[in-house]
């Protein structure tokens, strides 16, 4: 949990999106990449597909201090599509400070500069989301891991993963979202402040309650 979390977003066209940032390890933590799914050209392939899980290799590695989790699941979601660039340098251009990173918007504008600008930024306003909100998360989770490309998430408050564990990051936090199992019910969690696990699977509605009032880069 972030002491000094900022409280305050940027604002672009209307979209307020708050950052923040959870306390990490001091050591780096790496994960054993997982194999992507292979992609079907047929519609009904597809669709068995996703119902089945899918989880993105990933070069995992833990934030080093309380204000690098932007930089950390950031960083996550580049090695997935090939870029190897250390957390210092993406802290750099994300505009990382103690105060934390601003905002998803910022995850997004990096994630386009270094793999070609397919990322978009989404908010959920509401303090819970809605059905609407939740199944929107879905369709892009599902479509940005089918293409290889995780998902960075602006998180806040406190979930329960399926085994049982809660993770609680009230100043605010991000993570990366590098997969999906029965159609997106359940989604994978790359977690840059939790190295004794690294990765953990939790419900489609809590991931999108812990974004709530903050944003998502997919």
């Amino acid at each position: 949990m972030n002491p000094i979390a900022q409280k305050s977003g940027l604002s672009v066209a209307g979209l307020l999106v708050a950052g923040g940032c959870a306390l990490g390890p001091a050591v780096a933590a790496h994960a054993a990449p997982a194999t992507p799914a292979q992609t079907s050209s047929t519609s009904t392939s597809q669709q068995t597909q996703r119902s089945a899980e899918r989880v993105l290799g990933i070069d995992y590695q833990a934030q080093p201090n309380f204000y690098y989790c932007g930089p950390a699941a950031t960083r996550i979601a580049l090695s997935a599509q090939g870029k190897a660039l250390s957390q210092d340098e993406v802290a750099k251009l994300l505009g990382t400070t103690e105060a934390g990173t601003p905002s998803a918007l910022d995850t997004t504008r990096v994630l386009n500069e270094l793999t070609g600008g397919k990322y978009r930024t989404t908010e959920i306003r509401d303090s819970v989301a809605r059905p609407d909100q939740v199944e929107q998360l879905r369709r892009d989770v599902l479509a940005a891991v089918d293409a290889g490309r995780p998902v960075v998430a602006n998180v806040k408050g406190t979930t329960v993963d399926t085994d049982g564990n809660p993770h609680s990051y009230e100043g605010g936090h991000y993570l990366t979202l590098v997969g999906y199992r029965d159609g997106g019910d359940s989604i994978r969690v790359a977690d840059p402040a939790d190295p004794t696990l690294g990765e953990y699977w939790v419900s489609l509605p809590k991931v999108a309650n812990w974004i709530a009032e903050r944003g998502y880069s997919s």
